[in-house]
């Protein structure tokens, strides 16, 4: 018989735990660098962009950052994380703690030269075996998904709804115009960009990403014992991004062209880095490797947001490693427990069979009935090294 804390309230384990559990939460709980990188002026800046023939380097605006930086940092340093009995427990908050700081630090930094820093030290950058996945599925044939039939934010809207409706999630659709991506969840708030204008592919492939991954980990999390699955693993987008891609993979969504597009943004962040430049970071996507100048500027766009966001090429490397997980680990299913990172996946388990995590009570369509991908699709995402 199990005899975890979850059902135990008198466990000291779990008092500990959810007394800095809360603090934690209320010290760190509303810090989102996705919402703080995203240009207030977009919008502005593409338009002059376009209409100087691509000879300016965008001057992106943002909020303004959160106070105290170094009481902040202080704060979260003197949770007495060493009362959690449970080392897998203790384990998983001191590493939340310090990847909390770390956001903290780019924060502070966002549109100076010091946020690129930032985003490498948490982030990291492209290898050269990323670089080289990369490099292979742009040499891929361009394939005869179905592009003709383009739905608008409408149209994606009326996909997720009965996605959701269907799964019985909560949620709220929000039209947005003023968005890099064609969509994103915030909490449980699925925005829609304005003007997308995408193939039926790419808008059922969405609601599986969106939906069938981002909104379902941000409900298990919020019906966990303890919050700390909601504020997220370190760097867990690397995971929840991987996790994103199979579900539209599994799904039978997954089209040649976006992975093209995530190849792309895994240049596009090496670009970056080495070449500071938005401008020929854009023409080499555009001339060199053949982007419509929309998908250039967005793609760029997102790689120097902030002052340079390395996060882009985490996508096509988190599928690889959720794939192969997906295959091959025991309890990879328990990844949609919250926000969790494949790197924390032990622990997850362990806590998950002592009951001090909850099992995920919303599982990811296509996860739950995979559908059979053609053996070109099979090939080339296991080419993907």
């Amino acid at each position: 018989m199990k005899t975890g804390c979850a059902i135990n309230p008198d466990c000291v384990d779990l008092q500990h735990a959810k007394a800095i559990d809360e603090t934690l939460f209320d010290l760190v709980n509303g810090i989102e660098i996705l919402n703080s990188v995203a240009p207030v002026n977009y919008k502005d800046q593409k338009s002059e962009f376009f209409k100087r023939h691509y000879s300016v380097e965008p001057r992106f605006e943002y909020r303004d950052s959160p106070g105290n930086a170094f009481q902040l940092k202080r704060q979260l340093f003197n949770l007495p994380v060493e009362k959690i009995e449970d080392p897998d427990l203790q384990k998983i908050y001191e590493d939340v703690i310090v990847s909390y700081a770390d956001k903290v630090d780019q924060l502070q930094t966002i549109g100076s030269q010091e946020f690129l820093y930032n985003s490498l030290r948490y982030f990291g950058e492209p290898t050269e075996k990323d670089i080289r996945n990369a490099t292979f599925i742009l040499h891929l044939p361009d394939s005869d998904d179905d592009e003709n039939t383009l739905v608008n934010a409408s149209g994606i809207q009326a996909i997720m709804e009965t996605f959701a409706q269907n799964e019985g999630y909560e949620y709220k659709l929000v039209i947005d115009d003023n968005m890099i991506a064609n969509a994103l969840v915030s909490g449980t708030s699925v925005k829609i960009n304005t003007t997308a204008n995408i193939p039926l592919i790419e808008a059922n492939a969405l609601a599986h990403h969106e939906l069938g991954v981002h909104l379902v980990t941000t409900l298990n999390a919020r019906a966990q014992p303890l919050k700390i699955l909601s504020l997220g693993c370190p760097v867990n987008t690397m995971t929840q991004e991987g996790m994103a891609i199979l579900s539209e993979y599994l799904a039978g969504h997954l089209s040649i062209k976006r992975l093209k597009v995530l190849a792309l943004r895994v240049l596009a962040v090496e670009s970056m880095i080495k070449e500071k430049s938005f401008r020929n970071t854009f023409m080499m996507l555009k001339e060199q490797y053949g982007a419509d100048r929309n998908t250039a500027f967005t793609i760029t766009s997102r790689v120097y947001r902030g002052g340079g966001f390395t996060k882009d090429y985490l996508y096509l490397k988190g599928f690889h490693e959720v794939l192969n997980a997906y295959e091959e680990e025991e309890g990879f299913l328990n990844l949609l427990c919250g926000k969790t990172a494949l790197m924390h996946l032990p622990q997850i388990n362990r806590l998950v069979d002592k009951e001090i995590f909850l099992p995920p009570t919303n599982i990811t369509p296509s996860f739950r009935t995979p559908k059979d991908n053609d053996e070109i699709r099979r090939f080339i995402t296991h080419a993907i090294k």
